[in-house]
């Protein structure tokens, strides 16, 4: 695995959209879900395509997705798509498979999170400078934590949350190491739920860029209402 340093870099964008959103309790996958006139997933890529060092958006759609073609946003240039997987390794790595050969770094953000302000990612972008292995956004945990038992109805101990953080989207990081990293997880079957995880389990330690509250991910129903507020203002 090759670390490489590069200060004006071209980044691609994955975005994995394969997902069929089952906790929603709806007939759509919830990326289509519509919030102030636009999918979840167009406010997503809008604000994605507002930066100018992102060549390319890469969405990883679902094999019976039926959906995205119908989307205007979809024939821009600078969106392409791609059959993604069972599981969002797969997406990501269906995404750094269709990348362009002279780029660099990559970007994988949720489909849905759509209040991702611009400033959030011109802040992780800026970290491309300072630190090899790449960063992600997060914020600090402020609840109290607790650890159940398997059947989680117990609650066995409290977790100090002193170093423990909310993982978001987007995450940064060279391509050719994530993509690496990607295949060492497959290969060993490990289970991870974001590209961060499959650099640590190889090593290396992302930069943690602190990140605004409001980029929520949609999750349950109640999380329109946040989104729906926040999308007023986002700068």
């Amino acid at each position: 695995m090759i670390l490489i340093n590069s200060f004006e870099p071209k980044i691609i964008a994955i975005v994995p959209a394969a997902g069929i959103g089952s906790r929603m309790k709806i007939d759509l996958p919830k990326q289509y879900i519509k919030i102030r006139n636009r999918t979840i997933l167009e406010h997503t890529l809008r604000t994605l395509l507002l930066h100018p060092n992102i060549v390319r958006i890469i969405v990883s759609l679902n094999k019976k997705d039926h959906y995205f073609n119908k989307l205007s946003i979809s024939s821009n240039l600078r969106i392409i798509s791609v059959i993604g997987g069972k599981k969002r390794m797969n997406s990501v790595l269906s995404g750094l498979i269709a990348a362009e050969k002279n780029v660099d770094w990559v970007i994988v953000h949720d489909a849905v999170r759509p209040c991702l302000s611009y400033k959030d990612l011109e802040k992780l972008i800026s970290i491309i400078k300072k630190n090899p292995a790449g960063a992600l956004l997060a914020r600090p945990v402020s609840d109290t934590i607790k650890y159940s038992n398997l059947t989680q109805e117990k609650v066995l101990y409290t977790v100090h949350r002193k170093h423990l953080w909310h993982a978001l989207t987007p995450q940064l990081f060279q391509i050719n190491l994530l993509k690496d990293c990607l295949k060492k997880i497959a290969k060993d079957k490990i289970s991870i739920t974001d590209e961060a995880s499959a650099l640590e389990y190889c090593g290396y330690n992302p930069l943690l860029v602190m990140g605004s509250c409001r980029n929520i991910k949609i999750t349950w129903p109640e999380d329109l209402i946040l989104a729906n507020f926040y999308l007023k203002n986002i700068i």
